[in-house]
């Protein structure tokens, strides 16, 4: 199946009030041709995006939430992202923070279909306010819930037109989970090729869990 498309057919996928998910590691694997198009090509608004760390502000990330589409965002590190931090003192309630594990944990677990995990990470401190704790074996832990999107966007060093994904580094940090946690996944390729042109060992994300292929432009 060849699900190459353009980017201004792919982003389609989003609607108003959707959870997008958005893989990279600051620049590195960041879907920039994608949420360029969900920009320009775009009226998808009222937005929760799932991000590491939101992008830096000369990404079109900031951008996005400039224009005032994203209600509200998920991240582990924002301090690159201005746009972020006026969410946070505008709405406090607009901008949630995790441990960066914690966050990559609760994606794998809304991708394997696990509704809830126990984690001793922040424990005492603010972020075991409201939530559920248990003490395993002398040592407590919190309830953490699995998350999942509507749509994912990833990038990868390399696609084949069937979906199938290789990435390289740290830009398969967040997009190899986020993949298999959304209902829909458009990945960004800098690079794309035939079937069967990727050894098989170096495949990050199977085609089975990709739904459209874009050129990546950036």
């Amino acid at each position: 199946m060849n699900k190459v498309t353009s980017a201004t057919e792919a982003i389609k996928a989003v609607r108003d009030g959707d959870t997008l998910l958005v893989g990279g590691f600051l620049e590195a694997g960041c879907p920039e041709t994608l949420i360029g198009a969900l920009l320009t090509n775009s009226d998808a608004t009222d937005l929760t995006v799932v991000s590491n760390d939101l992008g830096t502000g000369e990404m079109n990330m900031c951008k996005l939430q400039r224009a005032g589409r994203v209600k509200r965002a998920h991240g582990s590190y924002v301090g690159a992202n201005p746009m972020t931090g006026e969410m946070m003192f505008t709405n406090p309630d607009s901008v949630t923070l995790w441990p960066q594990g914690t966050l990559a944990e609760k994606l794998r677990a809304g991708g394997a279909g696990i509704k809830g995990f126990y984690t001793p990470v922040g424990v005492g401190t603010i972020i075991e306010q409201g939530k559920e704790k248990r003490n395993f074996d002398g040592v407590d832990y919190l309830l953490e819930m699995g998350m999942r999107g509507n749509v994912a966007f990833i990038k990868a060093a390399v696609a084949d037109k069937s979906g199938n994904c290789f990435m390289k580094g740290t830009a398969k940090n967040f997009g190899a989970l986020m993949a298999r946690a959304a209902d829909y996944v458009v990945c960004e390729a800098q690079k794309i090729v035939e079937v069967g042109e990727i050894d098989p060992e170096l495949v990050t994300v199977p085609s089975i869990f990709v739904d459209a292929v874009v050129a990546s432009e950036a």
